[in-house]
């Protein structure tokens, strides 16, 4: 797992409302959920299936983190 990645991605989608909003409301995690999580490997791994699940939210957080879609893909 690409620690590094996940959690720029994780940031990537954090920061966009529409991506955060469906995230949280998908994953069921909270916002002090996150916080207090993000550097845990199952929150890692659901942001990026997240934006596998949905290939045009991947394709824009990976060109926002200047990465292939694959690479990011491939961060879990």
């Amino acid at each position: 797992m690409d620690q590094v990645l996940a959690l720029q991605a994780l940031a990537a989608v954090i920061a966009d409302d529409r991506l955060r909003d469906r995230f949280m409301a998908l994953t069921g995690y909270d916002a002090a959920t996150l916080r207090a999580r993000a550097a845990e490997t199952d929150v890692q791994r659901a942001v990026i299936a997240f934006l596998g699940a949905h290939e045009p939210d991947l394709i824009d957080v990976a060109s926002r983190l200047n990465v292939s879609p694959q690479t990011l893909a491939a961060a879990a």
